[in-house]
């Protein structure tokens, strides 16, 4: 029986990896569970699994969870000291890390320190701290294993093989690949988040149409993988069959393909090495048509080349891209911004930086909180301009 902790249950990550736990209730036992401000659906989700301990970050709702868990045992912990209590709960063998943006870095390092393995699923974590992280991973000597489907892929593909010769991330392209510069400037949050092929938060719906989310993944890719950013491509794949491909000296290519469905690389990370079946679909090549590929067009997406250059750049430049993209993509959801001025912001924030060491918590957090205040700014002189 492997106990797990769920941080960020209530999100997209963390409720497609309850319903995980649910195919196997002999093998893995819900341990804790964090959540944000979503207090029905995280005491839907202790009475049902029936975790030691359940963390609330949002301290100001807890007795309205404590109300709702009467006569329920188990430790009701809040605020960020709770969610990190929670993040390395005692006897807990793993952690799934889905907490959204940078709020899920303290909890993943709280993990990694109590030794926990951990099933990761925060690119933003990653991309601001991936000095950090990885540091603390190879000291602690603990298994950490990617969600993201693309990540996963690539993880599956290299598995055992060697060091790769480069990596293709695949990506869908998002809700607007077929539109003009003009149409995809000008787009709706409602047009926007009509994702073709994936079922996914807003916000990272929004981060696959303007393709930062896949500049979010290279780097991710960087770190997780210790590969070169020059050896990290991406391409656009609209049928999302193929999730990533690992290209080996000799030419070769090997691909990991399965229908959209992101409970398939969280069972991956939940149960690796071992692979058990579950109710997915397998794949039916007679039925799925051709599968097609173009390259990303960085002049309609420039987020794309934006993120690979913070990335290139290091320190805190990749801490600040995040932080500047969290506060402009609310902004647009919030329908202050058309899509495009969220490119236009995050240029603005990274050209005012003065890039510093991204080796220590502290310092990931002052840039973030510091990029959050220039974007806030930023939209207070657009907002003056209208």
């Amino acid at each position: 029986m492997k106990k797990i902790v769920v941080c960020g249950s209530t999100g997209s990550i963390g409720r497609q990896t309850l319903e995980v736990c649910a195919w196997f209730p002999q093998d893995l036992q819900v341990a804790a569970l964090t959540g944000g401000g979503n207090v029905r659906l995280l005491a839907e989700q202790v009475k049902k699994f029936h975790p030691q301990a359940v963390a609330l970050a949002d301290e100001s709702k807890y007795a309205e969870l404590k109300e709702l868990l009467a006569g329920e045992k188990v430790e009701i912990l809040v605020g960020e000291a709770g969610v990190c209590q929670a993040a390395a709960w005692p006897g807990a063998d793993l952690q799934v890390a889905a907490i959204s943006g940078l709020a899920g870095l303290k909890p993943t390092l709280c993990g990694i320190e109590a030794g926990l393995d951990i099933a990761f699923a925060n690119k933003e974590v990653l991309v601001a701290g991936g000095e950090l992280v990885m540091r603390q991973v190879r000291e602690r000597q603990v298994g950490f294993f990617p969600v993201d489907s693309e990540h996963s892929a690539i993880w599956q593909c290299l598995d055992g093989r060697g060091r790769p010769e480069a990596l293709v991330l695949t990506c869908s392209g998002g809700a607007l690949k077929d539109k003009t510069a003009a149409e995809i400037y000008h787009a709706t949050p409602r047009e926007t988040l009509k994702h073709p092929t994936w079922q996914m938060g807003a916000k990272i719906t929004v981060d696959s149409a303007t393709l930062m989310n896949k500049g979010l993944e290279i780097i991710e890719a960087h770190w997780l993988f210790d590969m070169p950013y020059a050896k990290i491509s991406a391409v656009i794949h609209p049928e999302s069959i193929i999730h990533s491909m690992v290209q080996y000296a000799d030419g070769s290519l090997l691909a990991q393909l399965s229908y959209p469905d992101m409970r398939l690389p969280i069972q991956f990370a939940l149960f690796y090495p071992e692979r058990k079946a579950n109710p997915l679909k397998p794949l039916d090549f007679p039925t799925l048509g051709s599968l097609t590929f173009r390259a990303p067009d960085e002049e309609r997406f420039p987020c794309l080349k934006l993120a690979r250059l913070a990335g290139e750049a290091g320190g805190t430049m990749p801490a600040v891209l995040s932080g500047a993209n969290e506060v402009l993509n609310a902004a647009f959801l919030a329908e202050q911004i058309p899509l495009g001025q969220i490119y236009e912001g995050v240029v603005a924030v990274l050209a005012a930086h003065k890039n510093t060491s991204a080796a220590s918590l502290e310092n990931i957090a002052a840039a973030d909180a510091w990029a959050r205040r220039e974007a806030a700014l930023w939209l207070q002189k657009q907002a003056a301009k209208n």
